[in-house]
């Protein structure tokens, strides 16, 4: 019995020491989400009217560029996975992941080749754990990203954008990340960055709608040259911070989750020691009333 209780109170300590590292893992994740959240919302206003100007300047011009033109014949598509750098942050990487591969073999069903570029250790590791080919991988500071590794991202893939699939181009860049929805729920989506789908302007404007007014200075080709590396490094950067902020919640999450096992466990644990220290106590007033009744009999 008393080595029993001694394996429960170990128990009981090690759980103790787990929660105080979740809780602390919790906390930390708390503090940085509101300062996450304040970044999404201020890149997402921006990144979106990039996108209505570039999709403005494509719509309301005849001008056929590199960068906005359906290709004939899609051989290569590049793939640009979201990950974290760091674990505890429960199905984070792992349903990015698994969007990322559902998207590969639709790709491949179609007759494309599909190359990778991953951001985060988490995609590196599990490329290298499978022995996968990628092209190249970005880590650190995935849960504080910086505008400067958003547009070494976007220059990356503009250069294999405008290469020759003969070369080693794409013909088509999708991203895969996380986007965040709110505090508990984070959802993984898949969007076409390049060439540029065109929204606006394919339904026809209502009576009361305002027609967006643009001119093109010098013309439409320089302006879609200076436009589209903004609007790339934009929507990769939005990508990073809904990506930053969605593991963030999901850590926290996580780590709540953790530190509410520790106290089931510690509570299971405290209540099982407790029976064994009763039972031990059960166990030595047996004994000494049954060798009370020995000396007594003896007499």
């Amino acid at each position: 019995m008393g080595a029993q209780l001694r394996v429960y109170r170990q128990k009981i300590k090690s759980a103790q020491t787990t929660k105080k590292i979740t809780r602390a893992m919790e906390l930390i994740s708390a503090s940085r989400i509101q300062k996450a959240q304040a970044r999404v919302a201020a890149s997402t206003p921006y990144s979106r009217a990039i996108t209505r100007a570039v999709s403005a300047v494509a719509t309301y011009s005849n001008v056929d560029h590199v960068l906005t033109t359906e290709p004939e014949k899609i051989e290569r598509a590049a793939v640009v996975i979201f990950t974290s750098d760091r674990g505890l942050a429960g199905a984070f990487s792992s349903q990015v992941l698994r969007e990322a591969e559902e998207l590969s073999t639709l790709l491949r069903s179609q007759g494309k080749d599909v190359v990778y570029f991953l951001v985060g250790r988490k995609a590196n590791a599990y490329f290298g754990f499978r022995h996968r080919a990628f092209e190249r991988v970005w880590t650190g500071g995935t849960d504080q990203p910086q505008f400067d590794t958003a547009k070494e991202i976007g220059d990356a893939l503009l250069e294999a954008f405008l290469r020759n699939s003969d070369d080693g181009g794409v013909d088509e860049i999708h991203v895969v990340y996380n986007r965040f929805v709110s505090m508990v729920t984070q959802v993984p989506e898949v969007v076409r960055l390049l060439p540029l789908e065109v929204v606006e302007g394919v339904e026809e404007p209502g009576a009361k709608d305002v027609l967006p007014l643009y001119e093109f200075e010098p013309d439409v080709e320089t302006v879609l040259d200076a436009l589209l590396p903004v609007y790339i490094e934009s929507r990769l950067f939005n990508a990073m911070l809904q990506s930053a902020a969605s593991e963030h919640a999901s850590r926290q999450k996580a780590m709540k989750s953790a530190s509410d096992n520790a106290d089931k466990l510690i509570t299971d644990y405290t209540r099982l020691a407790n029976n064994a220290r009763q039972s031990e106590i059960t166990q030595q007033i047996s004994e000494i009333v049954g060798g009370a009744d020995a000396l007594s009999s003896a007499k």
